[in-house]
């Protein structure tokens, strides 16, 4: 045989280490994964989401029953104060009271509000959230009447 076709053993010694390296990252990678989605989502996204769907004809109808009021409402966070502002179908504001809280989507974090009428039609509440971020506004307006309309808004605080 000739010296430059022998099999020389110390040549392909590292062929083993590049699968065991290969499965080591897949391991590294994943395990990085496996923790960002474990501390970054509750799991839960409706609470009592058993139920809520037992009964999901009646969230249906109340649906239906505030899409006939036919209100609107707009809801802004400038400066510290969350206002409201609510028309019916025909553009008159609607009175009444108001009440809610915002809420942070992803640790259920609540600030309660205390909303004062500024106006027809018009609420304002001072908020101070403890964080930067998404919050969703979780609002009631009971008008004059009786109708109960709710209100459910994302909003940026930075």
């Amino acid at each position: 045989m000739n010296d430059s076709m022998q099999f020389d053993p110390r040549r392909s010694r590292w062929i083993p280490w590049v699968f065991v390296g290969g499965m080591l990252l897949v391991v590294v990678v994943n395990g990085g994964l496996v923790y960002a989605a474990l501390s970054s989502f509750t799991g839960l996204t409706t609470g009592r989401a058993f139920d809520r769907g037992r009964t999901y004809n009646q969230v249906i109808q109340e649906a239906a029953r505030q899409e006939a009021l036919g209100w609107q409402a707009r809801v802004t966070f400038q400066a510290g104060v969350v206002s409201v502002s609510v028309v019916d179908r025909d553009g008159q504001p609607v009175s009444g009271g108001m009440e809610g809280y915002l809420q942070r989507p992803l640790d259920g974090t609540q600030v309660p509000l205390a909303f004062r009428q500024t106006g027809a039609g018009r609420f304002e509440s001072p908020a101070v959230p403890p964080q930067l971020g998404q919050w969703e506004a979780r609002l009631l307006l009971r008008g004059a009447g009786g109708d109960v309309f709710e209100i459910r808004q994302r909003l940026i605080v930075s």
